[in-house]
This record gives C-alpha cells, sequence and structure tokens, in this order.
C-alpha cells in the first residue's frame, strides 16, 4: 500500500513538472517571436556585404536585447493576465495535485526569470506595467526598487518608496509540513520601506509609514499609521526631538 501510494505521487510529481516544463517553453519560445521578425526584417535592408555595415553589429545586437526583454515581459504577462495564472490566500498541501499550489508553481516558473531580469536591466515603466498585468495592486508614483516576491498578493498605495534589495513576501513555503502558506501584503500611501527589509505575508502597513533598513516586518504584524518603525521584529522608534541650545 505504501509502495503505491508512493508510486502515484511520484507520477504525479512527474506529470506536474512535465507540464509546468511545457507551459515555460511555450510561453519563452513565444517571447522570441518579435526578435526572429525584427531581425528578418534588418537583413532584408542590410546584407552585410560591406565592411562597413558590420560596425552597425553592436547597435543592432543591443537594440536584438532590449526587443527580446521587453517582448518576454509582454508575453509572459499577457498568458498570466488572460488565462488568471493567480493564487489566493490560504493554507494549501505543496503538491502539484493541489490547484492553488499548482498555480503558484506555474507562476513562479514563469515570473521568476522575469523577476531577475527586473532586478539587472532598468526597464522603467515597463516593470510597473507588468506587475499590473500579474494582479499587483499598485498607486501612482510609487518607487519600487526591491523585489516583490508575489505580486498577485501585494497591494501598494500612491508616493511610496521601496528601498533597494527589500524584500516583499506573500507565501511561506513550509518544507517540514509540506504546506504553502499564502497572505496578502498591503502597504498604504506615502510609505517608505528601507533598503533590505523584509515583509512577511499578512502584513499591513498603514499609511504614513516608514519602516528602516535592515528591518524585518512578521506574519500579520501590522503598523500604525504615522509612525516610524524598525529592528527584528519590527517595533515603533520613537524619536527624540533635539533639545534647544540657549
Amino acid at each position: 500500500m505504501t509502495n503505491e501510494k508512493y508510486s502515484k505521487k511520484s507520477e504525479g510529481k512527474t506529470k506536474g513538472v512535465l507540464s509546468i516544463s511545457i507551459i515555460s517553453f511555450i510561453v519563452f519560445s513565444l517571447g522570441f517571436f518579435p526578435l526572429i521578425l525584427a531581425g528578418r526584417y534588418v537583413l532584408f535592408f542590410i546584407s552585410f556585404d560591406q565592411i562597413w555595415q558590420y560596425f552597425l553589429l553592436p547597435f543592432l545586437i543591443y537594440i536584438g536585447i532590449s526587443i527580446a526583454i521587453f517582448s518576454q515581459f509582454f508575453i509572459s504577462g499577457i498568458i498570466i493576465h488572460v488565462f488568471n495564472i493567480k493564487y489566493k490566500p490560504g493554507t494549501y498541501e505543496y503538491s502539484f495535485s493541489n490547484k492553488m499550489a499548482f498555480r503558484w508553481m506555474v507562476l513562479c516558473s514563469l515570473y521568476t526569470p522575469m523577476r531577475k531580469m527586473l532586478e539587472i536591466f532598468p526597464v522603467g515603466g515597463t516593470k510597473y506595467m507588468y506587475y499590473r498585468m500579474l494582479g499587483m495592486e499598485l498607486g501612482e508614483n510609487t518607487l519600487v526598487g526591491g523585489t516583490i516576491m508575489d505580486p498577485c498578493l501585494t497591494e501598494i498605495g500612491e508616493n511610496c518608496t521601496i528601498g533597494l534589495f527589500s524584500v516583499i513576501y506573500g507565501h511561506i513555503h513550509d518544507y517540514e509540513k509540506g504546506t504553502l502558506i499564502m497572505d496578502r501584503i498591503k502597504i498604504g500611501n506615502n510609505c517608505i520601506i528601507g533598503a533590505g527589509a523584509i515583509i512577511m505575508p499578512g502584513a499591513v502597513l498603514e499609511d504614513n509609514v516608514k519602516l528602516a533598513a535592515g528591518s524585518i516586518l512578521t506574519r500579520g504584524q501590522v503598523l500604525k499609521g504615522g509612525k516610524v518603525y524598525g529592528g527584528v521584529p519590527a517595533k515603533e522608534i520613537i524619536l527624540k526631538k533635539d533639545k534647544k541650545i540657549k
């Protein structure tokens, strides 16, 4: 009985890995079509039969890389949005047979390479368009310099600054229990998240909150509006006013 159960689990894992691999292969392959079309268009006008035309190669390569990056963002984002590859808060069995867990795995396979590229290449407003395509609620005039692990579970208000190397988690993968815990993160308006800060699932930052660099906001923790927090775990910091020198 144990061997049969193990065999079914192993078979389900194999099917799950194969399914995710095929999905990723199709999506990222489609992302190269604009580059192929652009290359064909260039070759129609430039035959590279003259030496001076080879001096165009560095510029064409740069343009080609840019086209490939933007098209991968656009096509993967469109597919995620159209097929609604998103997940909801809750505690789920970490298994390919679990619907929400499988959606999380598929999104990770598509989003993780894009997330890495967001950290390397300055793509400007494309980043925020991509986040919104993935289901993230993002206010105007907000700068996201950190890493968003789960866009569909993240809400950030207006006029916020998310510092470099900060990480906002919408999930906790518990290997010991074999569970996947997911919850929403809400950041209000006019908030500042310092560099290297970590925010865990279920955390809430009300309006006008400042979180110091390197702080850790624990799961489900709520930071009251208009206050300054810091430390591990994050606690309110009372700022002393400077005394006037007579």
